[in-house]
């Protein structure tokens, strides 16, 4: 099964998601450099229903948000994420934010890291159920690129 796809794809996939009553979680994000909070946040997110979209910020997107980023290229950083099992599809969008996409998917879950306020996750509005899980304190791509430039000083 391909599971990077683009946002046409995704779309029809998730009509037929729907139509077999299965559960969809939607999460968005630049996923830059892969840690253990991300792969914590991905496995709680798939736990929550049946089936786990990944947004992926394109390489624009994330230069918009994150100056210097991102680090790999979104080709790159979908592949990763498509290589993990609870990841089921991964779609690259290249606005600031994901709300067309999550338009198009029409999540019945979205979910956010902890770092992000309930009432302030982009798309809360189309979603069923909305919900920021625990965020791995310490843990940050930008404190690892951090430690990365101090030892290589």
């Amino acid at each position: 099964m391909k599971k990077v796809i683009d946002r046409k794809d995704i779309k029809k996939i998730s009509v037929k998601l729907r139509a077999k009553r299965r559960k969809i979680v939607f999460t968005n994000g630049c996923f830059d450099i892969l840690h253990i909070g991300h792969v914590r946040y991905l496995q709680h997110a798939k736990r929550l229903g049946d089936v786990l979209i990944i947004g992926l910020n394109s390489d624009r997107s994330v230069a918009g948000i994150k100056p210097g980023r991102p680090v790999n290229s979104e080709k790159n950083r979908a592949e990763v994420l498509a290589a993990l099992a609870v990841v089921d599809y991964v779609v690259v969008f290249p606005e600031k934010t994901p709300y067309n996409l999550i338009k198009a998917v029409k999540p019945d879950i979205l979910v956010k890291g902890g770092d992000w306020k309930k009432e302030e996750i982009i798309g809360s509005d189309v979603a069923k159920e909305t919900y920021s899980l625990p965020y791995v304190k310490g843990i940050s791509t930008t404190r690892i690129i951090e430690k990365i430039i101090r030892a290589s000083v």
